[in-house]
């Protein structure tokens, strides 16, 4: 199947003609109004106006101050001088002899503080039960003949309740009795001498009474 294809009509050609001869006129014309304005704006001058600078203010002068008249200072008058009246003349003399001790106030001395009060002391002991000391034996000899007697001896406690020296105070009057109540008083036990709390050393009064049973 062909198509064929149909000439334009003389109207459409003439309205095409226009179109395009009216377009080259519009190009032609911006071509023209393009030349015409880029002279025109380059050969425009460039003018620049120059402000004047502002002013400078001066400084006010400093007006000078008025100068006041000057008073005139009166003469005061000169002192007559005094006649000068006679003064009497004194005599100084000075002595070489020492001038008198002050008497001076004796040094106030103050009273030392009384010394503390000591502390109380217990007395040694021996007869406590819980001590356990033995009494003395009886010599068999005393036993046999007989004798009896009281024997005091003096014995120095030490602070552990000890017995350091043992003397003889009073003899009971037999050597026998006097020796076995030493020899058995070194072994016992003793509650020490205290002062306050503290132990200390002390001498104690040991009576031993030596009777037969009848």
């Amino acid at each position: 199947m062909s198509y064929a294809l149909s000439r334009p009509s003389t109207t459409q050609r003439s309205s095409l003609l226009g179109i395009v001869i009216a377009a080259h006129v519009g190009i032609v014309l911006l071509i023209l109004a393009a030349k015409t304005i880029a002279p025109q704006i380059m050969e425009m001058p460039l003018i620049v106006d120059l402000l004047p600078p502002p002013p400078i203010e001066k400084p006010p002068e400093a007006k000078p101050l008025p100068v006041a008249a000057p008073v005139p200072v009166k003469p005061q008058p000169r002192p007559q001088p005094q006649p000068k009246t006679p003064q009497p003349v004194l005599e100084t003399t000075q002595s070489s002899a020492p001038a008198e001790n002050a008497p001076t106030a004796p040094p106030v001395v103050e009273a030392p503080p009384p010394p503390p009060a000591p502390a109380a002391v217990t007395q040694a002991r021996f007869d406590a039960d819980y001590l356990r000391n033995p009494p003395p034996p009886y010599p068999p000899l005393s036993r046999r003949m007989g004798e009896e007697g009281k024997v005091i001896l003096r014995v120095q406690v030490t602070p552990q309740g000890s017995a350091s020296e043992v003397e003889i105070r009073t003899s009971s009057g037999s050597p026998r009795l006097d020796e076995a109540a030493q020899k058995t008083v070194r072994n016992w036990k003793f509650i020490p001498a205290k002062q306050g709390d503290t132990a200390v050393q002390s001498w104690v009064l040991v009576p031993i009474i030596f009777k037969l049973e009848q």
